[in-house]
């Protein structure tokens, strides 16, 4: 017997139902002077009440034993400017993936990219300190490199990230000014391996983790090394048949241990952005416990979802038709997420990496 095929799509699994009244004007081009200092939209799940409040007021929503997930990545200036031999033209590379650390071969997108062939040099830095040659094109976007560099590996490292400007989206601005080289990167930032920070984790200052420590909130730590894939725009109308670039990850048995202890007595868990309920989501278990886990994830969440870990999480206001926005949508429920976003711009909230955040409770 023939299977019966559903042709029928829940609304939420359509890309055009992400779509929202958006303009560029939205965006915040800088970060708030205090981490902290951005607005905060509350939305009440259950309700779909929403409350207007600053960021640092966040503890008001929960307990002392409650615990906030954050992810540890840490950005590298993975930006690169330099010059083509003989033309001179100017070249930007952003480095994706480290490929081979003693060849010092690395995945690169180039721009502009139709200039690059095999062979070609590029020219790094003052009097060429570093140079590159293009061995292969991978994609249409994408070329490795290898760096002809005489020096040790952490030598090298070092000479990137001289040369390395911080890798801000080109929406926000379009190059990285030194204000980025500390603002857009988490103060809890460790395992160095992103090329975009995780924006949720942002807000968190010195004195608000502080404040978490005194009140008796307890935190916890995974690693999802943010890739250029997190931006990646979808281009099917059924999400169904979307593929999320895979990212490496971390969750550390501490970890585990910490949100289960949670979870098992009552206590609340708080997944600071869309990358740590990603992490998490990614490694539950039958009883939807945490797993350790090291590897990597593809994991693409929309709605209809049921998460197994946290029970509240938060997150910047996402572009239209975002992989983020759909994960929000999931966890805050599609209508009462979307009315949320409505309300946001009506009330002049900032969107977009540096923008304001949002608390879905």
């Amino acid at each position: 017997m023939a299977s019966i095929q559903h042709t029928h799509l829940d609304k939420s699994m359509k890309l055009s139902q992400y779509n929202y009244d958006f303009s560029a004007d939205l965006l915040a081009k800088y970060p708030t002077e205090d981490r902290d200092e951005s607005r905060l939209l509350v939305l009440h799940r259950n309700t779909g009440e929403i409350e207007h409040r600053v960021f640092k007021d966040i503890l008001d929503y929960f307990e002392e034993k409650d615990v906030f997930v954050f992810n540890n990545t840490k950005v590298f200036p993975a930006r690169l400017y330099g010059n083509k031999e003989k033309t001179g033209a100017e070249i930007e590379i952003f480095l994706l993936r480290e490929l081979n650390k003693d060849l010092r071969l690395w995945d690169v997108l180039v721009d502009p990219a139709r200039k690059i062939r095999i062979g070609n040099k590029l020219y790094f830095g003052d009097d060429d300190a570093l140079v590159a040659e293009v061995i292969d094109n991978t994609t249409s976007r994408g070329r490795t490199l290898r760096f002809l560099y005489d020096g040790s590996y952490e030598e090298f490292r070092e000479v990137l990230h001289q040369m390395g400007n911080t890798p801000i989206p080109k929406w926000i601005r379009e190059r990285a000014e030194p204000i980025d080289a500390e603002r857009y990167q988490t103060i809890y930032a460790k395992v160095e391996g992103a090329v975009a920070a995780p924006t949720a984790g942002l807000h968190f200052s010195k004195h608000l983790l502080k404040r978490m420590e005194i009140k008796g909130v307890d935190s916890a730590e995974i690693t999802l090394h943010v890739g250029l894939g997190n931006f990646r725009t979808v281009d099917v109308e059924d999400l169904t048949k979307h593929k999320m670039d895979s990212e490496q990850i971390f969750i550390p048995e501490q970890t585990a241990k910490v949100v289960n202890a949670a979870k098992e007595s009552g206590h609340r868990v708080c997944a600071i952005g869309t990358t740590v309920q990603r992490t998490m989501e990614s490694s539950v278990s039958t009883t939807g416990m945490l797993k350790p886990y090291e590897g990597w994830t593809n994991k693409f969440i929309f709605a209809p979802y049921d998460f197994s870990v946290a029970d509240s999480m938060v997150s910047n206001f996402h572009l239209p038709g975002s992989t983020q926005l759909m994960m929000v949508a999931a966890f805050g429920g599609y209508e009462k997420v979307m009315h949320a976003y409505k309300v946001a711009i009506e009330e002049g909230y900032r969107f977009g990496t540096y923008g304001d955040a949002m608390l879905i409770i």
